[in-house]
């Protein structure tokens, strides 16, 4: 950090004053560096978020979503190969898209559970997105869930407020435990599993996913760890103290503010010493 543009001629006061000033501004950036779960990103995902092309209604959404924090969290980055599980109407597809850029590529995987079974405007975006020359890196997937595959190696996993729906009716059937392999497989070695959802009752497993569209993060840990997976990081960029975990995430009362879990998987890679799992 340097001062110089700061500095005045002037009295030993007023450089002494500047000298403080200076030394405060260290402090508050010391401190800012060490907020627990603070993560700035970097250039490629701030040009992403600015990205004139992405739709004024996915944009307002930014202030909940928090893409920053959570993107940077994820470690993605240019040059990546990406699957996007169940994109909807491609919110971060789209973000993908620009960060991985034209040594990269991006993979919608839809359900074909999701096609069959749910309203037509909930995939619209993204079969729009089908036809947006700006995007030429994305690919469009659709098969069964726990059929779930990639053209090549993957470095990351991603799905976002989805998870849970993976035990819904209007998803079956789906093997969980055969899907959790199948993205396991579709990674690199390394790779990451990045899973955001909606946090339900502690101790509550499964019981809320179908009526309050939310799930108990130790079920997602218990399931994804199950295929192999280590879990290595969580982020609380998303939590949110207040959310008493009792309203459907769609209720007004708590609509884009619901508390949520966002977990970082990692597939082992047997070349290098992976991290100690996350308590």
């Amino acid at each position: 950090m340097t001062d110089a543009t700061i500095i005045r001629t002037g009295s030993p006061g007023s450089f002494g004053r500047c000298v403080r000033l200076a030394f405060v501004g260290m402090l508050l950036m010391d401190a800012l560096s060490q907020v627990q779960g603070a993560v700035f990103p970097p250039d490629y995902i701030t040009r992403s978020i600015a990205d004139t092309a992405r739709p004024a209604e996915q944009i307002k959404l930014d202030v909940w979503r928090k893409p920053g924090a959570v993107i940077a969290f994820s470690g993605l980055k240019p040059g990546d190969r990406v699957a996007d599980f169940t994109p909807g109407n491609a919110y971060f597809t789209r973000l993908f898209s620009r960060i991985v850029g034209p040594r990269g590529h991006v993979y919608a995987f839809v359900p074909a559970q999701e096609l069959a079974n749910c309203s037509p405007s909930e995939t619209e975006g993204m079969r729009a997105l089908q036809q947006d020359r700006r995007y030429e890196n994305i690919t469009v997937l659709v098969d069964l869930a726990d059929r779930f595959a990639a053209p090549e190696a993957l470095d990351m996993v991603w799905t976002a407020q989805n998870y849970h729906d993976l035990h819904d009716s209007f998803m079956q059937p789906t093997d969980i435990a055969a899907f959790n392999r199948a993205v396991f497989r579709a990674l690199k070695p390394g790779g990451i599993f990045l899973v955001v959802d909606h946090v339900a009752a502690a101790g509550s497993g499964l019981r809320d996913t179908g009526t309050l569209h939310r799930i108990d993060p130790e079920a997602i840990r218990a399931e994804v760890t199950a295929a192999g997976f280590v879990l290595e990081a969580q982020s609380s960029a998303l939590r949110n103290p207040e959310d008493r975990h009792t309203l459907p995430v769609f209720d007004p009362a708590i609509r884009y503010r619901t508390d949520q879990i966002v977990y970082k998987f990692r597939k082992p890679d047997p070349r290098q010493r992976n991290p100690a799992p996350a308590r």
